[in-house]
């Protein structure tokens, strides 16, 4: 089945970093929490908050590294966000430090994320909310998205993040994103432009009225659409329209419903929960 093909080639897509491959172990004592270019690795054994370890550096003052990393932005080696996210050796691990949010790629650290479809339970069928990404986006320009999507900072729980998230991206008020259900996580380790996503996304199904409309808020979405399920299938099966990792997430929701036939959705789903080694929840190479 063709589509089912370009499907799993979605999920081979986000898995495609094979680690440690040519990257150098990032270290908290023997806690690896990321994977470095050599280049970068040859860079940060200047600092003196980092040393050597068997396979890599150790940071010997982990609460340096926001200061290191600040350095870094100020060369030019990645764009600074201005958001600290906690770093963690696996996600339901204790914290170790802090990073600016520009930086997890950059050090191959774990991103744990939540990402929402939006439904609407028509009696035509079910329909989903689709965003479309701001022209002006750094990551992924146009590229159609979820209704609610985002990272988890330092200091937030997932729950929160998504209620935060949803009124920035698509003015959804609190006592509608609070009916979020988590349906499932997804893992995947990918070398990008901007470097190894190491990303955990949390799944969510929201289920929302007919008679409400999302509205961009935060000028990260341009627009958003309703569509029928059966198209959002079409689309994520012909190409790559969609942002990247939003497809495995999709994947999931054609799988939950029934979308795709039995044999075929357990190769699908049997792709999903065999992640490249070195993805969130995996062992570490």
């Amino acid at each position: 089945m063709r589509g089912v093909e370009r499907l799993l080639q979605h999920v081979s897509a986000c898995n495609n970093a094979r680690l440690p491959g040519v990257r150098l172990r990032l270290c908290v004592g023997k806690a690896i929490i990321g994977y470095l270019r050599p280049d970068l690795a040859g860079t940060l054994a200047a600092f003196p908050e980092l040393g050597p370890t068997p396979g890599g550096l150790a940071l010997r003052d982990p609460a340096a590294l926001p200061d290191i990393l600040r350095t870094l932005a100020d060369q030019g080696a990645f764009r600074w966000r201005g958001e600290a996210f906690d770093v963690r050796a696996e996600p339901n691990g204790p914290v170790l430090t802090q990073a600016d949010r520009g930086a997890l790629p950059l050090l191959g650290l774990v991103s744990v994320g939540v990402h929402v479809n939006g439904l609407v339970r028509r009696s035509d069928g079910l329909h989903v909310w689709i965003g479309r990404r701001a022209p002006d986006k750094h990551l992924d320009p146009d590229k159609l998205d979820h209704l609610v999507a985002g990272g988890v900072p330092a200091g937030l729980s997932p729950q929160a993040t998504l209620v935060k998230e949803a009124a920035e991206e698509a003015a959804i008020p609190a006592e509608l994103a609070v009916r979020a259900v988590p349906v499932g996580r997804i893992a995947y380790a990918m070398e990008r432009p901007e470097g190894l996503r190491r990303d955990l996304l949390l799944c969510y199904d929201l289920d929302l009225p007919e008679d409400f409309v999302p509205r961009p808020a935060d000028g990260e979405v341009a627009d958003f659409m309703l569509w029928p399920v059966a198209r959002v299938l079409e689309t994520v099966s012909a190409g790559d329209t969609f942002k990247f990792n939003v497809n495995l997430v999709l994947i999931d929701l054609f799988i939950r419903h029934g979308l795709i036939e039995d044999a075929e959705a357990a190769r699908l789903r049997a792709a999903l929960s065999q992640p490249a080694r070195g993805a969130p929840g995996t062992p570490a190479p």
